[in-house]
């Protein structure tokens, strides 16, 4: 076992790995848009299940 305080060990480098995320802008944009489309849909069935079922229990 080597001493970890000696002079004369060897220096280890970390590796670095490469974790970017998408660079193509219409990438990004088309999430954008889905996701939005996605919440607007959601809020609207929500706002449906309110004003005209809700008066309906």
């Amino acid at each position: 076992m080597r001493d970890p305080l000696a002079k004369d060990f060897d220096q280890m480098e970390a590796e670095q790995i490469d974790t970017a995320g998408p660079t193509d802008k219409s990438i990004v944009a088309s999430n954008a848009i889905k996701y939005t489309a996605y919440v607007m849909l959601l809020f609207g069935f929500l706002y449906f299940l309110a004003a005209y079922l809700g008066p309906m229990l």
